[in-house]
């Protein structure tokens, strides 16, 4: 396994635990989109476009619903 597929392995299983773990935490949220802009580096790099720009929306979403969890608080 390259560093760059280590990379994406990571940022990916990061998201996961992240997501199910967002209702502990709102940091869980930040940590989740910090995985999703490191899986959508990884897509552009590997060539992997879609992937890629549906990962930034991701991205786009979590610091959304990040920046209104701070709001609130």
């Amino acid at each position: 396994m390259d560093l760059l597929t280590a990379v994406g392995l990571v940022s990916v299983s990061t998201m996961i635990v992240a997501y199910a773990l967002e209702r502990r935490s709102h940091w869980y949220t930040l940590v989740f989109a910090a995985a999703c802009i490191v899986a959508a580096a990884y897509a552009f790099l590997t060539d992997a476009w879609l992937f890629g720009i549906l990962e930034t929306i991701w991205y786009l979403v979590a610091m959304r619903r990040w920046v209104e969890s701070q709001e609130r608080s």
